[in-house]
């Protein structure tokens, strides 16, 4: 054995015991001969007392400790730990007690001298040693001690390990650590994140949506230029945002053991209030129309007389709600003018039984099924960014049979034709993908095509603007007008369940308010006691006289009023 590895395993024994440490008193008073500070030599730290002992004065000085640390790896000896400035001597004696715990974590001389660079380097930084549990923790994981890991650098770690999960919920994961995470919370070490970091990101957040929607509203051709790019984040991105964060932060706990709370799970957001439906009524209509004038004059002043888009301004003038329906007699007007447009039995389809956007582009022509009226839900088209991502739907729910009416299943046998045509003249050309909807050459249908192409057809019609997305929403408010069961409207829809289909379709046509105010008015009447007509004794409390249950007639001042039976929701 040579001769440093034996000065190694001879600094190892030692340092399998924790010195114990001394506690004194030190002043800062100066020799007045030399000109040196007399410390701990000061005559004023101690006092005589009457027994001829001396004792600490307890006016003059302040209490310190020195504790022995650890060797260097090579054997060489290390300086003291010494702390001054303590009021008490309790205080002196409770870090001391705090630093020989910190030392006593661990047997190893190499976790040992760990802890010991540890226990400097925080001291340099905060004044204060590192917690206990939180280095117990790290020492029993045999985690690197003196790593200081960023938020940057986990949230880098946590998207490289999530690889089972679906494409674009990943890319979500990512969108959300690029644009606000790591701008706004990557250099922050990770065990020192707190609440109020996280609180203070989405109060940067919100003031830029009102830079937004203040330089937008300016006028200024160079002010509404500087924000042409930039969106207001709203409060469901928010949620999502914190969402992203602590699942990271959930997983550097649960496997790395490198946080022992969340801050992500306790900070306050505003709810995430899902948009109220709203019906196309003809007095929304009517100032909705208003409004657009308005907006398309405005475009035209910021512009400076250039080209407004047309779709642009359609879509982009003040709506009741963000979520916007169509009355029945509007969804037929569309799609009497959509019938002339080669992706008619798409939009037909979705506006009848509640099809996605992805699952109606991804209906497969196997899944098609004449006999029975039936299309089998069975893949999707969304879009990832820009690039169209086709793969199977995301939930059971959503992989589904649905049942199709007679005159749509009629449109897509014309649309199978019509593909046939386009098969013929293309040729070689022809791609056979197996979609029921196509380009001309065959090829799948880009999701955002099919949504562009709505919105002509919209604005061309002359009807207010919804989403694409609201057609689903539009069926799904008329199959529970109609009194279809909630159950099949959910399995229709493919939710999960059928308490979320009640909750998020909750809006009414204006006809079936009516017919549920006449209705209830009917009821009522029914139930009510008859007036007394002249001459005649009303009947005495307890009499058996009752009105019929079936009787929708009331009697005013011995006259009979025929009330009109309850309409039906159409």
């Amino acid at each position: 054995m040579t001769t440093m590895a034996k000065a190694s395993d001879k600094a190892a024994s030692k340092e399998l015991k924790v010195a114990k440490g001394t506690t004194f008193k030190i002043c800062r008073c100066i020799d007045a001969e030399t000109g040196k500070n007399i410390s701990k030599t000061c005559p004023k730290l101690r006092r005589s007392h009457g027994d001829g002992r001396q004792r600490w004065s307890t006016t003059h000085g302040t209490w310190a400790y020195q504790l022995e640390l650890p060797a260097h790896a090579d054997g060489k000896r290390r300086s003291p730990l010494r702390r001054s400035g303590f009021a008490t001597l309790e205080d002196a004696e409770a870090e001391l007690d705090h630093a020989r715990g910190l030392l006593a974590l661990d047997n190893d001389p190499a976790v040992r001298r760990q802890i010991t660079k540890l226990m400097l380097s925080v001291l340099k930084d905060t004044k204060n040693l590192p917690d206990t549990e939180e280095v117990r923790r790290k020492v029993r994981t045999r985690q690197d001690l003196n790593r200081h890991i960023t938020v940057a650098e986990w949230l880098g770690e946590f998207l490289g390990r999530k690889r089972a999960i679906e494409e674009t919920t990943k890319r979500s994961y990512e969108s959300h650590v690029r644009l606000y995470l790591n701008p706004y919370l990557g250099d922050i070490r990770l065990d020192r994140l707190r609440v109020s970091d996280i609180a203070g990101m989405f109060d940067a957040i919100e003031e830029f949506n009102d830079i937004i929607a203040t330089e937008r509203a300016s006028g200024d051709p160079a002010r509404v230029a500087s924000v042409r790019y930039r969106r207001p984040v709203g409060p469901t991105t928010l949620h999502r945002i914190r969402a992203t964060l602590r699942h990271a932060l959930n997983v550097a706990i649960c496997q790395d053991r490198l946080l022992d709370f969340n801050p992500a799970a306790v900070v306050e957001l505003a709810p995430a209030v899902r948009p109220k439906p709203v019906i196309w009524t003809d007095e929304k209509v009517t100032q909705w129309r208003k409004d657009h004038a308005k907006h398309v004059d405005r475009l035209k002043r910021v512009r400076e007389g250039k080209r407004v888009d047309p779709i642009a301004a359609y879509i982009g003038a003040p709506r009741p709600s963000p979520v916007m329906v169509w009355t029945p007699e509007q969804t037929s007007a569309f799609l009497a003018y959509a019938r002339r447009d080669r992706l008619f039995a798409l939009y037909r389809l979705i506006a009848v039984r509640g099809l996605r956007r992805g699952e109606g582009v991804g209906v497969r022509w196997p899944d098609v099924i004449f006999e029975k009226a039936r299309i089998g839900v069975h893949w999707q088209i969304t879009q990832l960014g820009w690039a169209p991502i086709q793969g199977t739907p995301k939930s059971d729910a959503s992989d589904r049979e649905i049942a199709v009416d007679a005159e749509t299943m009629a449109i897509l046998k014309e649309h199978k034709k019509r593909q046939a045509r386009e098969r013929l003249a293309a040729g070689g050309d022809w791609a056979e993908s197996g979609f029921v909807f196509t380009d001309e050459l065959g090829r799948p249908l880009h999701p955002q095509h099919v949504t562009d192409r709505f919105y002509w057809l919209c604005y061309e019609a002359g009807l207010p603007p919804i989403r694409l997305h609201d057609l689903r929403h539009g069926a799904a408010t008329a199959m529970l007008a109609a009194g279809v069961d909630i159950k099949i409207v959910q399995e229709t829809l493919g939710h999960t369940s059928s308490a979320f289909t009640r909750d998020t379709y909750t809006s009414v046509y204006p006809e079936a308010a009516a017919a549920a105010a006449e209705a209830t008015a009917a009821l009522l009447a029914a139930q009510a006691p008859s007036s007394a007509s002249p001459g005649r004794r009303t009947a005495r409390p307890g009499t058996d006289h009752k009105p019929r249950a079936n009787d929708t007639s009331g009697k005013v001042g011995g006259s009979v009023i025929h009330l009109p039976p309850a309409r039906q929701p159409q």
